[in-house]
């Protein structure tokens, strides 16, 4: 389990400019769980970079709102 104090200085480090984050950094700054974390990458198609690294841009345009790219196809269909 993390400790409060380290909690803190990871999400300050987090929230600063780095592009890419680790995975723990990436769960503090999304403020998801695992689980729900991972559905949402799931759903956006976002994965770790080789060398086990999330894209920043990535996690932004989950945490925008807007709707995941197969939501967005799906809109075009037309029966």
């Amino acid at each position: 389990m993390i400790k409060r104090d380290d909690l803190i200085a990871m999400r300050t480090i987090a929230i600063c400019f780095k592009p890419f984050l680790k995975p723990e950094e990436a769960l503090i700054y999304c403020n998801l769980g695992r689980t729900q974390f991972a559905k949402k990458c799931d759903e956006f198609k976002i994965y770790k970079n080789n060398s086990g690294y999330y894209k920043r841009e990535e996690l932004d345009r989950m945490l925008s709102g807007e709707d995941p790219p197969f939501d967005k196809q799906a809109h075009n269909l037309k029966f």
